[in-house]
């Protein structure tokens, strides 16, 4: 396992700072692994919480292929879909874990958000009630563009939700994303709702890895790690969890290191 080039704490979040996005990933997806295999052994089964986007793709095909964990063991979920998309939607987040995750480790379950579902609303209830059921071990994160975690946008963020689940309004900033990276071709085909998992089920897993790498990232790194804590950028959350771990590499850290 590479050493990180920077580690240092902002109030309880640990950081981690990579050379390259490869190496934070590889090393990220060795600390998931090691962590997963410890949490079998020492009770059998565990649940995980995962994310989707750009950020995932090369730590989930690490820590897949790594091997070790039974994954037959491991029931998981993902964080946010969009109301009213299929399953076999090219955007649809239960397409893209279903295809990369799903399909390769064959888990003990994996519950996914039916982005479909004719009844919204008792929808994020059937949501909840299966996270519920069992704590997360641990939660895969990513960042967006305007500070979100899941779809928990700085317009919807609630860091004393009463809610695990609920249907929240995109903001514009989050929606221009989906099409800046690719999901959408245009503004219009991007939905205006989704369902997401909130800020506290996400801070009630044991374990938080966050991943942030790439240039894109640098002006909200920033912000979260040097901005105050509040739903304007509702990532800052993080650093209130002596659970959680940011890593970085160079180009999203690089305010950070030049700050320091």
């Amino acid at each position: 396992m590479l050493a990180a080039t920077k580690l240092f704490r902002v109030d309880q979040l640990t950081v981690e700072i990579y050379n390259t996005e490869a190496e934070m990933a590889q090393n990220v997806a060795e600390i998931a692994n090691q962590y997963l295999q410890k949490v079998l052994q020492a009770q059998g089964t565990a649940a995980v919480l995962l994310a989707t986007g750009n950020s995932q793709l090369q730590f989930l095909d690490a820590l897949i292929t790594l091997g070790g964990v039974d994954w037959s063991k491991i029931t998981l979920f993902h964080l946010d879909e969009y109301l009213g998309i299929s399953p076999d939607h090219s955007a649809s987040f239960r397409r893209y874990l279903r295809e990369r995750v799903e399909q390769r480790v064959h888990p003990r379950a994996f519950h996914y958000i039916e982005g479909d579902a004719l009844q919204p609303l008792l929808e994020c209830d059937r949501y909840t009630k299966l996270l519920q059921a069992q704590p997360i071990d641990l939660c895969c994160l990513g960042i967006g563009d305007n500070g979100h975690l899941a779809f928990n946008d700085p317009s919807v963020a609630n860091f004393q939700d009463p809610y695990s689940v609920k249907l929240v309004k995109l903001d514009l900033a989050n929606r221009q994303q989906q099409v800046n990276t690719g999901q959408f071709s245009h503004l219009e085909q991007v939905p205006q709702y989704a369902f997401t998992v909130t800020i506290p089920l996400i801070c009630k897993a044991k374990k938080i890895v966050c991943l942030a790498p790439t240039t894109r990232k640098a002006k909200i790194v920033k912000q979260m790690l040097q901005g105050p804590i509040g739903t304007e950028c509702p990532a800052s959350v993080l650093r209130q969890q002596p659970q959680a771990t940011l890593f970085l590499d160079i180009n999203s850290g690089v305010s950070i290191l030049n700050h320091s």
